[in-house]
C-alpha cells in the first residue's frame, strides 16, 4: 500500500537517543532515511496551477461534506512540493535486490530493538493478540520497518504531500482520495492540523497508515476516545495494524512462510503463486524445511523463488498475501516475515542468495517486459514491476529454451533476449 522505498524523516527525541545505533542503522536502509532539503525548483507557473487546482478541490471537498471551517484552516498556505513528486515519480528507478534489502531491513540492530520493544510492551501485545489473533512479532516487524519502532515517524505535512501528489498526473485518483480522506479526518476532529504529519508520501503514525487505511481500520485501543496513531503511545497504532491485517484475512497461527529445500530434480515450473498444495502434498514430492522435516499443514501453500532456483526457497501461505495488502513488494513481505521470525527467536535464512547478481534498472525491467512480449511471452503490462505476470512470462520463456524455469528476472535472461532479437 505504500511504495517499497517509502522514505521517512528522522526525528530524534529523547527515546531516540536511547537507541541511537538503531536509528543510524535504519538511516542507511531502503525505507527510513532522512529527507533532505527540497532541491527540485518550483516555477511560478506550476505554483499558480497548483493553487487553481486547490481552489477546485475545495469545491469538491465541500460537496463531499468537509466543512468550510476545516478547509479554511487547512488549505491556505499549502504550496506545491516538487521534491515529493520527484521522489514519487522516481521510486521505480530505485531498485535493490531482495538480499540487499534484507541486509538492512533485518539488521542485528533492528532485531535487537524489536526484541526489546516486544518485551517492553508485552501487556499491550497480549491484549492485541487476544482481540485480533495477529502474531505480535509480525506487528512488531511492521512497526520496526515502518518507523524504527516509533523513532522515525516522519515530520512532513501530510496535507502538503498528498495535495502535491494528487495534483500530479501520475496517480491523481489514488492520491486525490487520500487527500480528501485526510481532510475528512481533520474535519472529524480526530487529529489537530499541526499534528497531521508523517512521511513525505503521506503515510502517518507508528505503522505508516495512509488516510484511507486509517479511516477504515484505525481503532481507539487505549480508551481515550481518539484513534491516535500519531502519539508517542503506540497502543492505537499497533492495535490498528492488527485490525487492518485481520480485516484483510489474517489466519491466526499460520506462518507467513517457511524456508524449505527442494529435492533433486524438482520441477521448478510448479513454483507458481497460483499453484497451491497442502504442505503434506509438497512433502510427498520431497520438499522439507531446512531441518529436514515436513512442513505442518498450516493451509494451502505455494513455492516462492525470490532469488531464483539457486537462492533461498520459501513455502508461502495465505498470510503472505495478507502482508502484501500492506505493501505488494515481495522483498517487503519477506522482510516483515523474516524480521518477525528473528524477533521471535528463530534463526536466519539458511540458503545462499545469488549475491553476484545485481538488480535490473528501471529501463532494463521495461526492456525485459517489452522483449518478452515481442517474443510471444506476454507480460500483459509494461510497467517495470516484476510481479507474478512477468515472472510467469520469464518462466515460460525459459521453458521454451529448455533452461531452468525458475522465473527469475535476471540480467542473464535479458541478455538472452537481446541476443535472440
Amino acid at each position: 500500500m505504500k511504495p517499497l522505498t517509502l522514505t521517512l524523516a528522522i526525528c530524534l527525541g529523547a527515546p531516540a537517543l536511547a537507541e541511537a545505533p538503531l536509528v543510524l542503522a535504519v538511516a542507511s536502509s531502503a525505507r527510513p532515511v532522512s529527507r533532505p532539503a527540497m532541491t527540485t525548483p518550483v516555477t511560478a507557473d506550476i505554483e499558480a496551477r497548483f493553487q487553481l487546482w486547490l481552489t477546485e478541490f475545495r469545491t469538491q471537498a465541500l460537496a463531499q461534506g468537509v466543512s468550510a471551517k476545516t478547509l479554511d484552516a487547512a488549505l491556505p498556505g499549502l504550496t506545491y512540493d516538487a521534491e515529493v513528486v520527484r521522489r514519487d515519480r522516481n521510486q521505480a528507478e530505485f531498485t535493490k535486490t531482495v538480499w540487499d534489502y534484507l541486509d538492512t531491513a533485518v539488521s542485528s540492530a533492528r532485531i535487537d530493538a524489536g526484541i526489546k520493544a516486544v518485551a517492553r510492551h508485552a501487556a499491550l501485545f497480549d491484549r492485541i493478540e487476544a482481540q485480533w489473533g495477529v502474531d505480535r512479532h509480525v506487528i512488531a516487524a511492521i512497526w520496526g520497518l515502518e518507523s524504527a519502532y516509533g523513532l522515525v515517524r516522519g515530520n512532513d505535512s501530510t496535507l502538503k504531500s498528498l495535495a502535491s501528489l494528487a495534483f500530479d498526473t501520475r496517480r491523481p485518483e489514488f492520491f486525490g482520495e487520500q487527500f480528501l480522506t485526510a481532510l475528512q479526518i481533520l474535519d472529524a476532529g480526530e487529529v489537530r492540523l499541526a499534528d497531521m504529519r508523517g512521511s513525505w508520501a503521506g503515510a502517518m503514525g507508528h505503522t505508516q497508515f495512509m488516510p484511507t487505511s486509517y479511516r477504515d481500520h484505525a481503532v481507539d485501543f487505549d480508551g481515550d476516545g481518539r484513534r491516535n496513531i500519531w502519539s508517542d503511545n503506540p497502543a492505537d497504532a499497533l492495535a490498528s495494524t492488527a485490525a487492518y491485517l485481520k480485516a484483510n484475512g489474517w489466519v491466526t497461527g499460520q506462518p507467513w512462510g517457511v524456508e524449505v529445500t527442494l529435492p533433486q530434480g524438482f520441477d521448478l515450473a510448479t513454483a507458481r503463486r497460483e499453484l497451491t498444495r497442502m504442505p503434506s502434498e509438497w512433502a510427498a514430492l520431497g520438499i522439507r524445511d531446512t531441518d529436514g522435516k515436513p512442513v505442518p499443514d498450516h493451509g494451502p501453500a505455494s513455492i516462492l523463488l525470490p532469488g531464483g532456483g539457486t537462492g533461498p526457497i520459501f513455502m508461502i501461505f495465505d498470510n503472505f498475501a495478507v502482508l502484501e495488502t500492506y505493501n505488494t513488494a515481495d522483498a517487503y513481505v519477506i522482510g516483515v516475515g523474516h524480521l518477525g521470525d528473528r524477533i521471535a527467536g528463530r534463526g536466519p535464512i539458511r540458503g545462499d542468495w545469488p549475491r553476484q547478481d545485481r538488480a535490473l534498472t528501471f529501463d532494463e525491467r521495461i526492456e525485459l517486459q517489452e522483449r518478452l512480449t515481442v517474443a510471444g511471452f506476454d507480460t500483459q503490462k509494461i510497467d517495470a514491476k516484476i510481479g507474478p505476470l512477468t515472472i510467469n512470462a520469464v518462466r515460460d520463456y525459459q521453458l521454451s529454451l529448455g533452461i531452468m524455469p525458475d522465473g527469475y528476472a535476471s540480467l542473464r535472461v535479458l541478455e538472452r533476449l537481446r541476443q535472440a532479437q
